[in-house]
């Protein structure tokens, strides 16, 4: 239904879930990561003969090294994204304000190419072009993709990345801040992180839980099991 200003629609049917990347993505990589990398220094540490302590040291180290890392690249990296976007929006800014009949012109091509025909696309492009916040969004999503909008905050992607990794890193943590010494116990705590999260992100994506909780437990069991026999190889060889 068209409310009043004539320039918004009430949405009808299923809500979609925000796929323009601004929290989803650096929490689930930052979950997963931390899981996979702290379960990985445990089991390196704990392969080569590494004492609680050791491997508390480790693990709480890697867990704020990770974060920290993580938060930054992620924050570095929507940032410069977002910058190099909003260098191509001036730039159509300048082209619509310089130029403005050709990119009228350029309009019509791209309507035609949806599938509008000829005579539509030009009232369209003609209506369009007559309001150039209009034009600069049309013109932006059509040539980049992008809504220049709707950019991911740099702030949320890098706090997002920081706790998810956190909270990824300090489940192997459990069982040895509780007391325990076994490296087993922390390396199936980590197995059964790696199930449910693996799970949870399949189903939010619409595909079987299993085909991700098990791809999920496949990397996380290859990079633990690595650097364990990396551990024992080191530990072997300054026990000798």
């Amino acid at each position: 239904m068209i409310t009043k200003d004539n320039d918004r629609v009430d949405h009808h049917g299923p809500e979609h879930r925000d796929v323009s990347g601004g929290w989803l993505r650096p929490a689930v990589f930052g979950a997963m990561d931390g899981l996979v990398t702290n379960v990985s220094l445990i089991a390196g540490v704990g392969g080569g003969g590494g004492s609680r302590h050791a491997i508390v040291l480790t693990g709480l180290a890697g867990l704020a090294a990770g974060a920290f890392s993580m938060a930054a690249g992620e924050f570095v990296s929507v940032s410069s994204q977002n910058e190099l976007v909003q260098a191509e929006v001036d730039k159509e800014r300048h082209e619509l304000a310089t130029n403005a009949a050709a990119e009228q012109i350029e309009l019509v091509g791209m309507l035609r190419r949806r599938g509008i025909s000829a005579a539509t696309a030009r009232l369209a492009a003609a209506e369009i072009s007559a309001h150039p916040d209009k034009a600069l969004a049309v013109h932006t999503f059509e040539e980049l993709g992008v809504n220049p909008a709707e950019l991911p905050s740099p702030f949320v992607a890098a706090g997002a990345s920081l706790v998810a990794f956190a909270v990824g890193a300090i489940i192997p943590l459990l069982p040895y801040a509780a007391g325990s010494d076994s490296l087993w116990l922390a390396l199936v705590l980590a197995a059964l992180a790696a199930v449910a999260g693996g799970g949870m992100v399949a189903r939010l994506t619409g595909r079987p839980f299993w085909r991700g909780a098990l791809r999920q437990l496949a990397l996380g069991a290859l990079a633990a099991g690595i650097t364990y026999l990396i551990g024992v190889a080191v530990g072997g060889m300054a026990a000798s």
